[in-house]
């Protein structure tokens, strides 16, 4: 019962982290979920960085617990047991790196914590994707083709919005780049999701009387 409530924290984190991103882009004034990053809400001196802040450290914590659900499962097989580890690690670097590195507001030169802020989300994108491979590897082929799916949509949309980088810094528009990030960042988020309640069916096929 104790694993299946870590599990379950993996359903929890995704749903609490499009949350806090609803709640906190309607609550700030003059945000556009179509033309804004969600970093943006998170940003030194934002009026919603506080709330939103609040509602991460909850989803972290929701998430280092997930990883630990996830390693507990991997019962002798190595590329889950990698997962759960690879998931931990993720969520221990958001609480203790990606909370204190926030990116600057629009219109202002990023500097050292612009750059720090970046760093750690391309490590966080590391550890992901190494999680998903390993993780790909762990279940049948269906999971292995939703899994490869995903990576190539976080790739792509990945990349795109990296490319609005310069315009944010200098403040110019950014048309379309909350949906393209968005996109990028709920596919993983999905694969979370998924993942969590992959393992919870099989946990309680294996507990069922044969």
């Amino acid at each position: 019962m104790n694993r299946r409530v870590l599990l379950l924290c993996g359903v929890l984190s995704p749903v609490l982290y499009a949350l806090a991103d609803a709640v906190s882009g309607l609550l700030l004034a003059g945000y556009s979920f179509r033309d804004q990053t969600i970093s943006e809400l998170g940003a030194l001196g934002a009026p919603s960085r506080p709330l939103f802040s609040a509602l991460l450290f909850v989803v972290y914590l929701l998430f280092v617990a997930f990883g630990v659900g996830v390693w507990r499962c991997a019962a002798g097989r190595r590329a889950l047991r990698v997962v759960g580890g690879l998931l931990i690690a993720l969520g221990v670097l958001a609480l203790a790196v990606g909370m204190f590195v926030p990116m600057r507001p629009r219109g202002t030169e990023q500097g050292l914590m612009g750059a720090l802020h970046l760093i750690e989300g391309v490590i966080a994108m590391l550890i992901v994707f190494t999680a998903m491979g390993f993780g790909a590897v762990s279940f049948g082929t269906r999971f292995r083709i939703y899994t490869i799916a995903t990576m190539v949509v976080m790739l792509v949309f990945g990349a795109w919005s990296g490319t609005a980088v310069q315009q944010i810094e200098a403040g110019a528009p950014t048309p379309w780049i909350g949906v393209i990030e968005r996109i990028w960042w709920y596919a993983y988020q999905a694969w979370f999701a998924v993942l969590a309640l992959t393992l919870l069916r099989l946990d309680a096929a294996a507990g069922q009387p044969k």
